[in-house]
């Protein structure tokens, strides 16, 4: 069984100084760090995937921008791996995620990132995602306040596991 880490959306915009801040970014952002660590120790495939706004008037995510760059700590904890850009919640909607996986014989999939109840959840639960075993890193994923948060993993847990990264 091969297992990829798919990261989506730690941006900039979703930090402090961002346009957008979360609820637990930066102890997110810590915890997606050392979980990236133990899949690149696991030999594990990395993804990474960067959100980039459709609109040049978008709050979030104008392409070309800070904010819609990815975390630096992210890109210094997994240099080398690919970025699947996307427009939309379900990171496998309308991109190339699908054959990426496909090409690295990926067979289980391990979810963190940004926002819970949307781009996590969405890409948890996209039609395309069940080819694969998902399971949502709890601890890798943040949202708007802690009650959302809480709430989405909650709701998500019916459909795939949601666990703290082992």
């Amino acid at each position: 069984m091969t297992t990829a880490l798919l990261i989506i959306d730690v941006q900039n915009d979703y930090f402090a100084d961002g346009a957008f801040p979360l609820w637990n970014a930066e102890a997110t952002l810590d915890a997606t760090v050392a979980a990236i660590g133990r899949a690149r120790a696991r030999g594990e495939a990395v993804v990474l995937v960067q959100h980039v706004a459709v609109s040049a008037d978008s709050p979030l995510f104008r392409a070309g921008t800070h904010g819609a760059g990815i975390h630096a700590d992210i890109l210094a904890a997994a240099p080398d791996a690919p970025v699947v850009v996307k427009q939309h919640a379900d990171s496998f909607h309308q991109t190339g995620l699908s054959d990426l996986l496909a090409d690295l014989g990926v067979t289980r999939l391990r979810i963190a990132g940004m926002m819970t109840q949307n781009c996590v959840v969405f890409t948890a639960l996209s039609p395309a995602a069940e080819r694969y075993d998902v399971s949502v890193v709890s601890d890798c994923t943040t949202t708007l306040n802690e009650a959302i948060h809480g709430f989405a993993l909650h709701a998500l847990s019916t459909r795939v596991t949601v666990q703290a990264d082992a």
